[in-house]
């Protein structure tokens, strides 16, 4: 349908809109009688092949992740420690007209000490951690001859060709 060009009614509007809901929620014409491609219906296809251990391929080593995770929570923590500390400023200053009125260099100077105890108790815990965890040497065990070759090639061209021949 095009659009119109004035404003519909009501009740128009209404009908168009009843129309496009039914039209959206009927099933599709579209019906593929090969038994070759699953469907739904069929349910996952499972064969008797075992499952493979997939390797763990991730960008970012777990140490690394550790230490993100280690620093959003002392983010977390040394705010709530400086909100903590901000608010018993403020009801100090609310009861205590003495006082002068908490400035955000004031909650930061108190704060900040808070965080850095927290920081560094996290890079002690992330060392231990990783000193408990001995990096094992890996060994290749293997039966059989090895074959080992270095060849250095000084040719300084834009085009070359490797032929290697045994």
């Amino acid at each position: 349908m095009t659009e119109p060009r004035t404003p519909l009614s009501e009740e128009v509007a209404e009908q168009e809109a009843r129309r496009l809901i039914h039209d959206a929620y009927q099933p599709t014409a579209v019906r593929i009688d090969n038994p070759d491609i699953p469907s739904y219906e069929d349910g996952p296809r499972v064969g008797t092949t075992p499952p493979v251990a997939q390797p763990d391929s991730r960008l970012v080593p777990a140490w690394a992740l550790g230490v993100a995770v280690g620093s959003v929570g002392v983010g977390a923590g040394s705010i709530g420690l400086g909100c903590a500390v901000w608010l018993a400023c403020k009801g100090l200053t609310s009861v205590i007209h003495s006082l002068s009125s908490v400035t955000l260099a004031g909650v930061l100077t108190v704060a900040i000490p808070f965080a850095g105890a927290t920081m560094l108790a996290t890079a002690i815990g992330g060392a231990i951690s990783k000193a408990k965890r001995a990096a094992t040497p890996e060994i290749h065990h293997h039966n059989g001859p090895e074959y080992h070759e270095t060849r250095v090639d000084n040719r300084k061209s834009v085009w070359s060709k490797t032929i290697n021949r045994d």
